[in-house]
């Protein structure tokens, strides 16, 4: 067999029998005996089987091998892999392709040293569909083991429009893990700017599900078009069997989280990367798991009048500027992931090419967006001028889509704030923005502060060098 792939849940079924159509037989290994004879019973016929042990699986596979781990992050992998690497031999292979913390892909790169065993840290979005039909990759770690895994990792991607497979190589270390937690980091991002929209609409405009599907599909032609915007459409128009209610409006309004975006806000902080739309996308999540604080905080704590009924014509206005702040908003989320992604390149010397990782992600991932070929164009321009961008609001397309735009902001969060609807992401999207435009903020205050109570010294405009001053006589 030409790939050993451990994990046969939902996600590692679906990239086998991609594999498995793309021309590359798989052997399929689990600890649970159901999911290996559901691996048998949809691949039979197909070059595809279960192993029933480890070691059968490291047998089937001709040399160099090549293995594909599709388990838990964290202590389920270090398992795995302190059974699997006896089997194996220099040469071989071993592929991540989990949500695995990048330092974790560092560590055991370096535990590996001297075995000769190639280990792969790879990104994998799209979800199920995307494994089965073309996922994104972002494969990075062990360079030599990137012509043996590259055939079959681009058979597998998804495709753009103009032909290109969504995998390209990320770097060494744990770079190709480092960008998919950018990626699920920008993801939190942007899906917490579209349900503030929604909420908007809900709340200040009083729309029913079915007329905003109508909004965000009629949005979803346009500049906005995306794979978050277009579900989005049909979750809205999606109605209860059983009570012929919008079924969005049924579902409890607490979400859950994985921790990609935590760790993408965690290591924002650790490297002094400014990342607030992404990080506040995090803690939208946490306060809405606070549902009976917030029930009882609702009955307790005052707020603003809700806002009267709206005209068509004002209807339509507030619709356009949502619009308007919502390209703002996410054009934002994407500078502070790319930000974090050129200091951690800075950091770990990974000659990481900020218009591949957006060429990547045009297809297949879970962000994909029409937006993305400016992007990759923007970067593409600012390698071949030998000039890097330091911000992407700073290329002179989407400077001019914030110059646009940047009103509409400014009116969603001000309505926001005046009827007491919570927009945590648009708020500090504007923030963002207003604060990297800033020539002067008031941290000079901030600095005196820091003086006055711990010595800690400022510097002057006026003067080099680090300076003290006796505050009080």
């Amino acid at each position: 067999m030409v790939l050993g792939l451990i994990g046969l849940g939902v996600m590692g079924e679906n990239l086998a029998l991609n594999f498995e159509r793309n021309g590359f037989s798989v052997c399929g290994f689990d600890t649970d005996s159901a999911k290996r004879a559901s691996f048998g019973q949809r691949t039979h016929g197909l070059r595809a089987h279960a192993a029933a042990t480890l070691a059968e699986l490291v047998g089937s596979l001709h040399s160099p091998r090549r293995v594909l781990m599709m388990v838990p992050a964290g202590a389920a992998v270090d398992a795995v892999l302190a059974e699997l690497v006896p089997l194996l031999q220099a040469g071989d292979v071993v592929i991540d392709g989990g949500n695995t913390l990048y330092t974790d892909t560092q560590r055991r790169l370096q535990s590996l040293q001297g075995t000769g065993i190639l280990y792969v840290g790879t990104g994998v979005s799209g979800g199920e569909e995307g494994a089965l039909r073309g996922p994104a990759l972002m494969p990075g770690g062990s360079a030599q083991a990137w012509p043996l895994v590259q055939p079959m990792l681009q058979a597998i991607a998804a495709k753009t429009d103009d032909g290109q497979p969504c995998c390209e190589w990320m770097g060494p270390g744990g770079a190709g893990h480092f960008v998919k937690m950018v990626h699920n980091g920008i993801e939190y991002a942007d899906m917490q700017i579209i349900c503030e929209a929604y909420w908007l609409m809900k709340q200040l405009l009083g729309m029913s599900a079915t007329d905003m599907s109508a909004v965000f599909r009629e949005w979803n032609q346009g500049e906005l078009g995306s794979y978050l915007i277009g579900i989005t459409a049909d979750i809205l128009a999606h109605q209860d069997p059983e009570t012929g209610q919008a079924l969005v409006d049924l579902i409890l309004d607490t979400a859950e989280q994985k921790g990609t975006g935590k760790w993408t806000s965690q290591i924002a902080l650790d490297m002094g990367v400014t990342a607030p739309t992404i990080a506040d996308a995090v803690f939208a999540r946490t306060v809405s798991a606070l549902k009976p604080e917030r029930v009882h905080a609702a009955q307790v704590l005052s707020g603003p009048q809700a806002l009267s009924s709206s005209s068509a014509d004002e209807r339509s206005a507030v619709l356009a500027q949502i619009q308007r702040a919502l390209l703002a908003a996410k054009i934002c989320a994407y500078a502070q992931g790319f930000a974090l992604l050129q200091a951690a390149d800075r950091e770990h010397s990974w000659q990481l090419r900020l218009d591949t990782v957006a060429s990547v992600w045009r297809a297949g991932c879970i962000i994909r967006a029409h937006l993305l070929e400016d992007m990759r164009r923007a970067f593409a321009q600012a390698h071949s001028q030998a000039q890097p961008l330091a911000n992407l609001m700073l290329d002179p397309h989407f400077g001019r889509v914030m110059a646009d735009s940047q009103q509409a902001l400014r009116e969603v969060v001000s309505m926001a704030a005046l009827h007491g609807v919570p927009a945590p992401a648009f708020m500090s999207a504007l923030s963002y923005y207003d604060a990297y435009r800033s020539a002067r903020l008031p941290a000079n205050l901030l600095q005196a502060q820091r003086d006055y109570f711990g010595a800690h010294t400022y510097q002057r405009t006026d003067r080099p060098g680090k300076f003290h001053t006796r505050w009080t006589a």
